[in-house]
């Protein structure tokens, strides 16, 4: 059971409308580079950065590096995040 503290981080970590966009575009991709997902969501580079870096420190994406390129994934709270995002755009 995490402690409000815990859930406070991970809702930090989506509260932004650019970072729910990236979260929703990794989840259908399974994994993306910043390049990837800078033209999808249609955002500077530096900006989808800046927020995969939160996303990464609220541990809702996990980071591998594949070469000169890094490729991001949900890690097992994005996907339930993505999954409460989803259900909560139906309503």
């Amino acid at each position: 059971m995490k402690s409000a503290k815990q859930m406070e981080r991970h809702f930090k970590g989506m509260s932004n409308h650019n970072r729910i966009n990236i979260l929703l575009y990794v989840s259908k991709q399974n994994e993306a580079t910043l390049e990837q997902i800078s033209s999808n969501i249609k955002t500077n580079f530096k900006n989808i950065s800046q927020h995969t870096h939160r996303l990464v420190n609220a541990g809702l994406l996990n980071k591998k590096y594949q070469g000169l390129n890094v490729l991001h994934s949900l890690s097992p709270y994005g996907r339930e995040i993505v999954n409460f995002i989803k259900k909560f755009k139906k309503l």
